[in-house]
């Protein structure tokens, strides 16, 4: 199987080359902003536990993300392989999806990350948030808090799959196909 962690900051086009990725290689995308949003809308016990605590304004505990991300690995049992798109974010979720995989007798073959200057980042957020509708791509000292956090949150990531020779750094800048080949590169090494 080939499963692959994709990451990047906010606006370095994770959910494009996902779409394009799993064409190609035919792997199931797992988005975790996806997941919740399925679960909350259609009420799940996880979904429901999980708007508890954003409702609170709180970050989701690992175990309810966890079981989610699992439930989704579940449903697809003749998978090829999956592209986790922002999962894991944390040390112990990294930890948990490795148990997980090596449970179904596989494991993450790769941390690919798409990397973008923020001033890059910015414009292009700012450009989407005029057709997307979403208040976070609408202003500049949120999404340039969003580009912070996510910095802070992912050097452990980082450092965790560099530590098994797992991360590979893709530049993000080019034509959406320049950056798929980039990618593709990486993907028909594994």
């Amino acid at each position: 199987m080939t499963n692959l962690v994709l990451f990047g900051p906010p606006g370095a086009g994770k959910g494009t080359q996902a779409d394009i990725l799993k064409e190609k290689y035919q792997l199931v995308h797992i988005s975790t902003g996806d997941v919740f949003r399925y679960n909350i809308k259609n009420q799940t016990g996880l979904g429901l536990t999980a708007k508890s605590f954003i409702d609170k304004g709180q970050l989701v505990p690992d175990e309810v993300t966890i079981n989610m991300l699992n439930a989704e690995v579940e449903k697809n049992p003749e998978a090829k392989g999956f592209i986790f798109d922002g999962f894991p974010r944390t040390e112990k979720q990294a930890d948990a999806l490795a148990e997980s995989l090596k449970a179904k007798g596989t494991e993450v073959k790769a941390m690919i990350a798409l990397e973008v200057e923020d001033e890059v980042l910015v414009k292009r957020l700012l450009e989407r948030g005029k057709t997307s509708g979403r208040k976070d791509d609408a202003d500049e000292a949120v999404i340039r808090n969003r580009i912070t956090v996510y910095y802070e949150e992912t050097a452990i990531l980082k450092e965790y799959y560099k530590k098994q020779d797992k991360y590979y750094g893709v530049d993000g800048v080019g034509s959406v196909e320049e950056i798929t080949d980039r990618i593709s590169n990486v993907i028909d090494k594994l």
